[in-house]
């Protein structure tokens, strides 16, 4: 197993400042940000490839940066609603998704994750029938050159009107629906337990379809639950992404056995990377926050797993 982070937390770094700090910082991998080089207008989503220019000249020099820091690549990130309501906008994202895996091919990556998203409009039956006609091209795609896709559980409740599920990959009944269609998971500890899902019961039965792993913990307060209840924040929720009970803080800092959970994927024979996704509010701001939140999910995770 190797450590690792998703360089999205660094929009503003260039790719190679971020490998320097991550390898003089006992950091094995990155996951980088692969959105499109124009820029989005959401936190935590960068451009450190372009994978829409992405040619032999490139693959060569990301290949001699990695070597020369002594880092592994190990996926391409671009978490987009690959069931976008508006059909256009599902098709630019589903062509930026093979060109991801375009990119990951030429530099022997194995892995391109994403979510499976969701149309508000429609029920989840709906969604799943909409999937069902949609996706399959985009596996099939990737396997043919040799990419695996792989779907973080992120339950993307900022995507819904009214803070439900934008994401339908956030439970094991999901996982194994969208695991019928070719897809692997990218897990991710933090989303499971506010749902109230204990994330080593959740992983072990499903780590042969789990390649790659995402670091995060999440805060849980309960006294705020008791009073927004298990949806959060509705007459008070200024902000889509703020349930006002709980909160993502790096590994260390919320309510994630992480000891229980790394033995859990040692036990299960994972050889992949778990990779630090910073959400963290308390360190965020600038990059000097950043970087010492990464430090803090170093010295959490670092003691558990084997060099």
């Amino acid at each position: 197993m190797k450590l690792g982070f998703l360089t999205a937390c660094l929009p503003q770094l260039p790719l190679d400042e971020i490998a320097a700090w991550a390898a003089g910082h006992g950091y094995d991998a990155l996951e980088v940000a692969t959105w499109p080089a124009a820029g989005g207008t959401r936190d935590f989503e960068a451009a450190h490839i372009d994978v829409t220019t992405f040619g032999e000249r490139q693959a060569d020099e990301v290949r001699a940066l990695f070597d020369k820091h002594g880092l592994a690549l190990s996926a391409f990130a671009y978490y987009e609603n690959n069931l976008h309501p508006d059909a256009s906008r599902r098709s630019e994202i589903g062509a930026h998704v093979r060109a991801n895996v375009d990119a990951a091919q030429l530099l022997g990556v194995d892995y391109v994750g994403t979510f499976i998203g969701r149309h508000p409009g429609l029920t989840v039956k709906e969604n799943i029938a909409l999937a069902e006609r949609e996706l399959p091209p985009l596996v099939e795609y990737a396997g043919e050159r040799g990419v695996k896709i792989i779907i973080e559980n992120c339950v993307m409740e900022g995507w819904h009107p009214d803070g439900y599920p934008g994401n339908l990959a956030y439970s094991p009944e999901l996982w194994e629906w969208m695991f019928g269609l070719g897809f692997y998971l990218n897990f991710d500890p933090s989303h499971l337990i506010w749902l109230g899902i204990d994330p080593v019961t959740a992983l072990k039965p499903y780590l042969d379809r789990i390649p790659h792993a995402q670091a995060k913990d999440a805060q849980l307060d309960p006294r705020a639950r008791d009073r927004y209840g298990f949806f959060g924040r509705t007459v008070e929720r200024a902000d889509g992404w703020d349930s006002g009970w709980w909160r993502y803080r790096v590994p260390g800092l919320g309510d994630v056995d992480w000891r229980r959970l790394v033995d859990t994927f040692y036990e299960g024979g994972f050889t992949g990377v778990l990779s630090v996704e910073h959400e963290d509010p308390v360190w965020s701001g600038s990059v000097e926050r950043v970087t010492q939140g990464l430090e803090i999910a170093h010295r959490t995770l670092r003691p558990l797993i084997v060099s």
